[in-house]
C-alpha cells in the first residue's frame, strides 16, 4: 500500500469509530515520504469522512490535506485566488487538488466547528502527560490559544500540572495581548509573551528565502505575516512588557524578524527568541548575538530534513542551515527543544541528533554537515540551561545547585559515559522529579 492509502485507512477507521464527531481531524503526513514526493489529493481520501469534512495537517502544521467536502464547505473552487501568504495546490487543469499551504489552510480551518472547552482540556491533559511520560520536567508551549491558556490556569489552580509550563500565546489573536499580565506567574505556570509567524516551512517550500529554491525555480517561499504587521506586533507585545517568539525558517524570514526586533528592542530582562532559526544568511549569525536574540532550535529537524534539505537549498546555502555550532561559536544563546508534535517529544532523540547528526541507522556515516555537531555537554546545556535562560528562569532552573528547583529527568542508562551514542535512542525514562513530586516512568 502507498503512504496515502495507509493514511486513508487510518482516517477511515477513526471516522467509523467516532460517528458523532462533526469533523475528522488528524496530523502527521509528509509528502517527502510519498512516492515521487508527490502531494496527496482530495481524491486519495475519497469519502472516508462519510459526508463530513476531513482536515489533516502536515507534520509541520504548515499545510493541510482535505477532502472534497472540506473544499466545498470553504467554497474553494478553480476561481478561488491564493490568499496572501498562502497557496492552494492545483492540478494540471487549475482545480484545487486538496492541499492547502500556510495561510490557505485558514480558508478551511475557519469553517470547521470551533473546539469546545472540553476539547481544549482533553488536549492539554493528554499533551502534558505525554511530555511528562517522555521525561520532560518543563515545556515551552508556543502559540497557545487563549481559551487553552485560561483552562491551563484553572488546572494550575487545582494543582493538576505534572510539569512546569511556559506559555507564549497566539499572537495573531488580539485578545492574547489583553490577557498579558492578567495571570500572575506561579511555580508551575508562566505566561511569557506571544508567538508570531514570519514564514512557512521548508518541507512544503513555504519557508521564505532570499533567492529561489534550488529545486523550484521562481519560488522563494511565503511570508505568512506582512513584515510591517509583524513589526507592529513585536512592538505591541514589547509595549506590554512581554517577549516575542517568532517562527522563522528561511534566511529571508530570519532577516525580517531580526530587523523587527532591532527596530523594537525587548524591554530590559525580557528575552525575545526566533523559533527554529533554521536557514540563516552568513551575515546574520552575529546579529543574534548583537541583538540578544535567543536561537530556539530543534536538533531533530536536521536529521529529519537532511534527506532533501540540500535539494531545497543548494550546496552553498545549506551550510547556513541547522547551524548550532556556528551559533554557539558566535556566542548566541542557544535553547534546544523538540517542536512536538512536529517531532517526537523525547529529549533523547534530540541529544542524539545534536551529537551525531545521524539518523537511527547511523547514516550518513560522518554525519550531516558534521562540522555543526555539538558535544554531549553542549547539547545537554542547550536543553537545560539554555531553555531555562530563554524563559528568564536561569536562577531557578537549568542546573542542580542550591536554590534551584529540584527538577530531574531520570534515564535507565548513562548514555554520556558510553561510547555507543545509539544508547541515547535505547535508553528509557525511569521517572521524573518536579519539585518534590516523583513521577514513575512508563
Amino acid at each position: 500500500a502507498t503512504p496515502a492509502a495507509d493514511a486513508r485507512e487510518k482516517v477511515r477507521a477513526w471516522a467509523a469509530a467516532h460517528k458523532d464527531a462533526a469533523v475528522v481531524e488528524g496530523r502527521g503526513w509528509d509528502q517527502t515520504r510519498f512516492p515521487g514526493q508527490a502531494w496527496p489529493t482530495a481524491r486519495d481520501l475519497g469519502d472516508v469522512g462519510h459526508g463530513r469534512p476531513v482536515f489533516l495537517e502536515r507534520v509541520d502544521g504548515h499545510a493541510a490535506w482535505v477532502n472534497a467536502r472540506a473544499l466545498a464547505l470553504a467554497g474553494i473552487t478553480k476561481d478561488t485566488r491564493d490568499p496572501a501568504g498562502g497557496r492552494i495546490v492545483r492540478d494540471d487543469k487549475g482545480e484545487p487538488s486538496g492541499v492547502l499551504i500556510d495561510n490557505a489552510v485558514e480558508l478551511v480551518r475557519t469553517k470547521l466547528p470551533a473546539p469546545t472547552a472540553a476539547d481544549h482540556e482533553r488536549w492539554l491533559v493528554a499533551g502534558m502527560n505525554a511530555c511528562a511520560d517522555a521525561g520532560l520536567v518543563g515545556v515551552h508551549d508556543m502559540g497557545m490559544p487563549l481559551a487553552s491558556a485560561q483552562i491551563l490556569a484553572r488546572l494550575d489552580d487545582a494543582g493538576k500540572l505534572p510539569l512546569r509550563v511556559f506559555v507564549y500565546l497566539d499572537g495573531t489573536d488580539d485578545a492574547s495581548y489583553a490577557w498579558l499580565g492578567v495571570r500572575k506567574p506561579t511555580a508551575m505556570l508562566h505566561i511569557m509573551g506571544v508567538k508570531l509567524y514570519a514564514d512557512g516551512a521548508l518541507g512544503s517550500r513555504g519557508a521564505a528565502l532570499l533567492t529561489d529554491y534550488s529545486d523550484d525555480k521562481g519560488n522563494r517561499g511565503l511570508l505568512v505575516t506582512d513584515p510591517k504587521l509583524l513589526a507592529e506586533r513585536v512592538a505591541r507585545v514589547h509595549a506590554k512588557g512581554f517577549a516575542a517568539a517568532v517562527h522563522a525558517i528561511g534566511d529571508r524570514a530570519n532577516r525580517i524578524v531580526l530587523d523587527a526586533m532591532k527596530k523594537s528592542p525587548a524591554p530590559k530582562g525580557v528575552r525575545d527568541r526566533i523559533e527554529h532559526a533554521q536557514v540563516v544568511a552568513p551575515a546574520d549569525f552575529m546579529r543574534f548575538h548583537d541583538e540578544h536574540i535567543v536561537a530556539s532550535m530543534q536538533p531533530t529537524h536536521a536529521t529529519s530534513d537532511m534527506r532533501w534539505a540540500e535539494e531545497r537549498l543548494g550546496g552553498a546555502r545549506v551550510k547556513g542551515a541547522y547551524a548550532w555550532r556556528t551559533m554557539l561559536d558566535d556566542g548566541v544563546h542557544l535553547a534546544f527543544g523538540s517542536d512536538a508534535p512536529v517531532e517526537s517529544e523525547r529529549p533523547q532523540l534530540g541529544i542524539y541528533a545534536a551529537v551525531t547528526r545521524q539518523d537511527a541507522d547511523g547514516n550518513p556515516p560522518a554525519g550531516f554537515m558534521p562540522e555543526q555537531r555539538l558535544t554531549e555537554a553542549e547539547a545537554l546545556k542547550a536543553f537545560a540551561e539554555g531553555a531555562a535562560w530563554a524563559v528568564g528562569c536561569e536562577r531557578e532552573m537549568g542546573a542542580l545547585t542550591p536554590g534551584m528547583f529540584f527538577d530531574v529527568s531520570l534515564f535507565s542508562d548513562d548514555a554520556v559515559a558510553s561510547t555507543d551514542k545509539k544508547l541515547w535512542l535505547r535508553t528509557h525514562v525511569a521517572g521524573t522529579v518536579v519539585g518534590a513530586t516523583l513521577r514513575a516512568g512508563r
